[in-house]
């Protein structure tokens, strides 16, 4: 499933392989916070430390080839879980944990590191299973989220709602559903799913997380010139997931999304404004209550006074 040239193009990305089908990779904004250059957004809208953060995989495989993803796409298309061993979800969380120590090394030798903070970041307390390919693909995610929690660490779980079977039995501590486009058309034209059943997938999924007890976020990615558009079709989506949490984000012209899109395809943050704006005046519920604009995000929630406990 992963031949030794993907594997070399990989770890030349800085991505380390752990197990058979996992991975783990240093996310820009844990090196950002261990030199004291400000904090993802997770940070300011959820309470995520960066530092804290283990950004990771359980399956390198995913269903889609989303013209906007930014990581590597070398990776397998799979309909279905493919890989002959399936990896202990213990294993997998030692193995990121070991790759994030490796990865952390050369901070050390950084003058301007903080040092307190690099130390801290060798036993992160938080796990975004979001790194790259689809999550739900592994066999046993109910069982590596279970363990994560055992171990003391929260879990933050990204899908592209493909099996929403898989999302029923699952409980991490925050569920995001990345929902790219207001309609059909628009989802096979900018996920590219190799599951021709994908939209029915993806409103099966937000079902599912109308009925989840976690906390929940619905995605949008909003790439201009493809999916600023239909605002209707989006609200009755979110209507259906009834999420916590709604995060509307520009598409970000980086990594291999450069090879399919351009610069022009970037919206700014005044535009994402505009769209979030829009958005709140189509739902009852949903209302803005804050924004980055440095990674041109607005967020949305169901209570304007919401207090977000991580």
């Amino acid at each position: 499933m992963i031949s030794e040239t993907v594997k070399k193009k990989l770890e030349k990305q800085q991505y380390r392989i752990v197990g058979g089908h996992s991975a783990a990779k240093i996310c820009s904004w844990t090196k950002k916070s261990i030199l004291n250059k400000g904090e993802c957004y997770k940070a300011k809208f959820y309470g995520i430390k960066s530092h804290l953060c283990c950004q990771m995989t359980p399956s390198l495989a995913c269903t889609n080839l989303c013209v906007f993803c930014w990581r590597e796409q070398s990776t397998p298309t799979t309909k279905n879980w493919k890989w002959k061993k399936i990896d202990s979800p213990k294993n997998i969380i030692k193995g990121c944990i070991e790759a994030q120590k490796k990865l952390l090394v050369g901070f050390y030798g950084n003058e301007k590191s903080n040092k307190k903070k690099l130390k801290e970041a060798e036993k992160p307390k938080h796990f975004a299973i979001s790194l790259a390919g689809e999550p739900t693909l592994y066999p046993k995610l109910n069982e590596l989220i279970k363990e994560i929690h055992k171990q003391g660490m929260s879990s933050f779980l990204v899908t592209n709602g493909m099996f929403p079977e898989i999302l029923e039995k699952v409980n991490p501590t925050q569920m995001y559903i990345s929902v790219d486009a207001p309609n059909k058309e628009l989802l096979r034209k900018i996920d590219k799913s190799c599951l021709k059943d994908a939209w029915k997938r993806l409103n099966k999924s937000l079902e599912a997380m109308s009925k989840k007890k976690c906390r929940t976020a619905i995605r949008i990615t909003l790439i201009k010139g493809m999916n600023i558009c239909d605002v209707s079709g989006y609200s009755k989506l979110i209507k259906k997931a009834n999420p916590d949490f709604i995060e509307v984000k520009a598409y970000m012209f980086v990594g291999s999304s450069r090879q399919r899109l351009s610069i022009k395809n970037m919206p700014r943050h005044n535009e994402v404004k505009g769209f979030s704006k829009k958005l709140e005046q189509k739902l009852d519920k949903w209302k803005i209550i804050d924004e980055q604009e440095e990674s041109r995000v607005i967020l949305l929630a169901k209570n304007k006074n919401t207090k977000i406990n991580w």
